[in-house]
């Protein structure tokens, strides 16, 4: 995982040799950012289950069109998340730490589902998701200390976007109960993980803080 370099030295080796001045999300800032971004993406995706799925289900198979939803949530979150991450080069870094963790996170909750079936395979695909993506991002910024954190936040976080929304769908119903669904599902997901990976760059800014005037270290 250190490959990917958002690990907090690897981060500052970078911010060193680019010699700008990077942003520096708030924890307000990133579950704003986390919401709405993750919010939008959500919403792209539902919709295309409101308006397309059984045209999905007919031309690409059940199979087919879940790689296809989860291509894009890793597509369209990766990019619309990536400001959340500090340093140069965070678009492509965290677009391959995403695509890792939402593809096992996709993987535990289908694999649950289509075992379990039922309220108990959708809890137990929530948990097992929320687990896998959290082990991803805190190996990824090397904060694997935090994992059960992240994971009971991320799981949370989840769950209330999805068991919210599907009540939220069951009284509406049709296309806009669905686009509704994705909505909540998005904005409630999404500010677990700008939670998660604000909690995950913890060392990140406490280096970054003490290389300000006043700080331990001098300036950057």
């Amino acid at each position: 995982m250190n490959l990917i370099g958002l690990t907090s030295d690897r981060v500052m080796a970078r911010m060193r040799q680019d010699g700008r001045d990077n942003s520096i999300p708030s924890l307000g800032r990133s579950i704003m950012i986390g919401s709405f971004g993750f919010c939008l993406a959500s919403l792209c995706v539902f919709a295309t289950v409101a308006f397309a799925e059984k045209w999905m289900y007919r031309s690409l198979g059940l199979s087919g069109a879940y790689v296809v939803w989860t291509v894009l949530f890793i597509f369209l979150g990766g990019a619309l998340l990536s400001p959340l991450v500090i340093g140069p080069g965070r678009l492509w870094r965290f677009q391959l730490v995403f695509g890792m963790a939402f593809f096992l996170y996709a993987i535990g909750w289908v694999g649950s589902y289509f075992t379990l079936r039922g309220v108990a395979a959708e809890w137990a695909g929530s948990l097992v998701g929320s687990i896998m993506m959290a082990l991803v991002i805190t190996l990824a910024f090397g904060v694997i200390k935090t994992f059960f954190a992240q994971a009971a936040a991320l799981f949370i976080a989840n769950s209330g976007g999805y068991f919210l929304g599907a009540l939220l769908y069951y009284s509406i119903r049709g296309k806009t109960g669905m686009l509704m669904w994705g909505v909540l599902y998005g904005l409630c997901l999404g500010s677990g993980l700008g939670l998660s990976i604000f909690l995950a760059q913890t060392p990140l800014r406490e280096q970054l803080n003490n290389l300000k005037p006043g700080g331990n270290s001098g300036k950057l």
